[in-house]
């Protein structure tokens, strides 16, 4: 090329090369200073995007590990409630189990129950004052409530919370009550003049929490039979069983008396007793003083003898004679408890050939709902029949029965709140392992973004001095380049 001077090329390509190097020169001052590598989409469109979702991801992760705090401090306090409520319904066990013994009166036991209603309130204050970040959570109306434990959607584990008032928790049951043809079981007594065993040809299906058992065959066996192999099905259910058996006797005129009294032995004991001035004092004697061989108890309430036998087993009544004006003797059956009004009535009338065999009650017992199917009426009432809760609001340990029903009562309940104490102490280490594993992927995720878009000050101060040494290199060149046009001079001399 000619010396001219209108076009300085190398002037033009030394500013073209050091305007590249200034804009590189600004670019590592930018990402020095700010230490990202991405400031804008022109520096990585698609690094930007990937490192956006990926900020996007750690922030929701760092909440989520906030969430799952919040659940953990939720389940925790709902979980020391509990366990108040626990020790009350301890208390209130060991109250039931004092008033039941017969040592206690209507006065003492009437303390007791004093005591047990107070504990019974403060079981209820707990759970309607029991709150967190102003939600209760112990009076049924918290359910069941998704905590949002990932970043995105629907990422959720459920926390349950059960009520844990007294109105609500305590024992499901139901007696059966077959109807007296053929002798069902239940609140039956055989009919008059017979003692045959008990001949109902039917089963019975109990279905519970854990599941349904197998027919359960009711023909010829006692209500204690039967309940032992309810009992037997209770892995399969969570459904236990229980039978007792109250008959009472009544209407025996002044004179002596004699029968003979099967009960749990099934061999015969003969009675004898003398009765004057409607006492029946002596006749309970004389069954009390062989209640060792027969299992059977007996007690005297409102001119009516009782007897008991708690194992449910049947109670026949054979060779009946009395020399009192009035032949005849009524025989009763009770419900479970043995009070109330009676369920079946037959007659005994004198000359030693009347019998009666009176069957015990089953009672069905669970923690949980469940129901009963019989296949006939006469073992149960018709179609599948559901348990009622007797609560633990409804525990009256003011008589001896009652305590007796107030054992079983919280012993339920204490399973439900152990049930639900377990299910939160189950959420708690759940939501732990995933606070956990969320500040794994935290790391790990905030490691990814950083390779894609913090600065990596090694290399780019081996980019800036490169640089700057090209910045310095370009003002030398283009000054000499910017020189060179007055070589032009020296021609017009």
């Amino acid at each position: 090329m000619g010396n001219v001077i209108q076009t300085n090329v190398s002037s033009i390509g030394a500013q073209r090369s050091l305007g590249r190097t200034n804009e590189a020169l600004g670019t590592t001052f930018q990402r020095l200073s700010t230490g990202l590598r991405i400031n804008s989409a022109k520096d990585d469109a698609a690094g930007l995007q990937i490192s956006n979702s990926l900020t996007s991801q750690i922030n929701g992760l760092g909440v989520a590990v906030r969430n799952a705090n919040d659940g953990i401090s939720l389940a925790q306090t709902a979980e020391g409630a509990l366990q108040e409520s626990t020790n009350l319904l301890q208390r209130i066990r060991d109250l039931s189990i004092q008033s039941a013994n017969g040592s206690n009166g209507a006065s003492e036991r009437a303390a007791l129950q004093a005591e047990v209603s107070q504990l019974q309130s403060e079981i209820n204050r707990i759970a309607d004052t029991t709150s967190f970040g102003g939600r209760t959570l112990l009076d049924g109306t918290f359910g069941s409530s998704a905590f949002q434990v990932g970043s995105e959607s629907f990422q959720t584990i459920n926390v349950t919370l059960n009520s844990g008032r007294g109105a609500d928790i305590g024992n499901n049951t139901r007696s059966l009550a077959g109807t007296t043809t053929n002798v069902g079981l239940g609140q039956t007594t055989a009919t008059a003049n017979t003692a045959a065993a008990n001949n109902v040809a039917g089963t019975l299906t109990v279905s519970g929490s854990a599941g349904t058992s197998t027919a359960i065959a009711a023909a010829g066996l006692s209500a204690k039979a039967i309940s032992d192999l309810v009992n037997l099905e209770e892995s399969t259910t969570n459904v236990t069983s229980d039978a007792r058996n109250t008959v009472g006797i009544s209407s025996l005129g002044d004179g002596n008396v004699a029968f003979s009294l099967t009960g749990s032995n099934t061999t015969a004991v003969t009675i004898t007793a003398g009765i004057s001035g409607a006492s029946l004092t002596s006749l309970s004697s004389a069954i009390n003083d062989v209640s060792a061989s027969t299992g059977i108890a007996a007690t005297v309430e409102s001119g009516v003898l009782k007897l008991t036998s708690e194992r449910g087993d049947d109670i026949v009544i054979e060779g009946f004679t009395t020399s009192a004006t009035d032949t005849t003797a009524t025989v009763q059956t009770f419900g479970y408890d043995g009070t109330g009004t009676a369920v079946d009535t037959t007659t005994l009338t004198s000359g030693g050939t009347d019998s009666t065999r009176a069957i015990g009650v089953i009672k069905l017992s669970s923690s949980k709902s469940f129901t009963s199917t019989a296949s006939s009426t006469t073992v149960d009432a018709a179609n599948a029949q559901v348990s009622t809760l007797a609560t633990v609001d409804s525990v009256d340990i003011s008589t001896s029965i009652g305590a007796q029903n107030a054992i079983d009562i919280i012993d339920s309940a204490l399973q439900t709140i152990d049930s639900n104490r377990a299910g939160l102490g189950a959420v708690q280490n759940r939501l732990s392992s995933t606070v956990s594993n969320l500040g794994n992927i935290i790391e790990n995720v905030s490691a990814a973004r950083s390779r894609i878009r913090d600065t990596d000050f090694a290399a780019e101060t081996a980019e800036l001095a490169k640089n700057q040494v090209l910045q310095q290199a370009g003002l030398s060149i283009l000054a000499q380049a910017n020189a060179s046009s007055q070589s032009v001079l020296s021609l017009l001399q």
